[in-house]
């Protein structure tokens, strides 16, 4: 990619207020760059609805990444509704459903133990350096590759995250595994809570 120059928004709060703009700016992006692959955090299936009316399923890779099952404990099977996300699926978004890449047992053990170890304090300083929505985005872009649903590793992707619910945030992303985190590059941010 030559030079690159680009509009950044800077939401005055984060949450999904934010969300029908962030998708607005990111479609506006993937259009602009010739992205086709378009990765989105989605807790409870909106934010991915909400993709998929406005991006043309035919012309884009929407990949879209969801909690981990038991997230919020072993009481809660899941917090995107079963049947919602077999609605997405038909529609043609592709998911994502595993341990986040910043977090998984070390999460278990601050929470438990209170016990903090380096990818628990990575994932900390992104949120509090950035916002949320960035350290969602970075994380999301390793997952989707690790799932293998991004094809060439050379290309890059966008990445939809947000704080809490819905979208605030939208990154362009060199992508990498999590084996190889170190070759990811966010090159923009093109949205996110100030």
């Amino acid at each position: 990619m030559a030079d690159l120059k680009c509009e950044v928004t800077y939401f005055e709060r984060g949450g999904p207020h934010n969300t029908d703009q962030t998708l607005a700016i990111a479609k506006e992006y993937a259009d602009k760059f010739n992205i086709n692959d378009i990765v989105i955090a989605s807790t409870t299936g909106t934010t991915a609805e909400k993709a998929a009316e406005l991006f043309n399923l035919e012309n884009y890779n929407i990949i879209t990444v969801t909690h981990s099952y038991y997230f919020m404990g072993s009481k809660k099977r899941q917090e995107l509704p079963e049947d919602k996300l077999e609605i997405l699926k038909s529609k043609g978004l592709k998911i994502i459903t595993g341990t986040h890449s910043m977090g998984g047992i070390e999460r278990g053990i601050r929470k438990n133990f209170n016990q903090w170890g380096f990818i628990e304090l990575l994932a900390q300083f992104l949120r509090a350096q950035f916002s949320q929505g960035v350290k969602v985005c970075i994380e999301i872009a390793s997952m989707a590759v690790d799932g293998g649903l991004i094809s060439d590793l050379d290309r890059d992707i966008l990445c939809i995250g947000g704080t809490g619910r819905g979208a605030d945030t939208v990154c362009l992303i060199k992508p990498a595994p999590t084996s190889e985190f170190d070759k990811l590059r966010v090159k923009a941010i093109l949205a996110k809570p100030l």
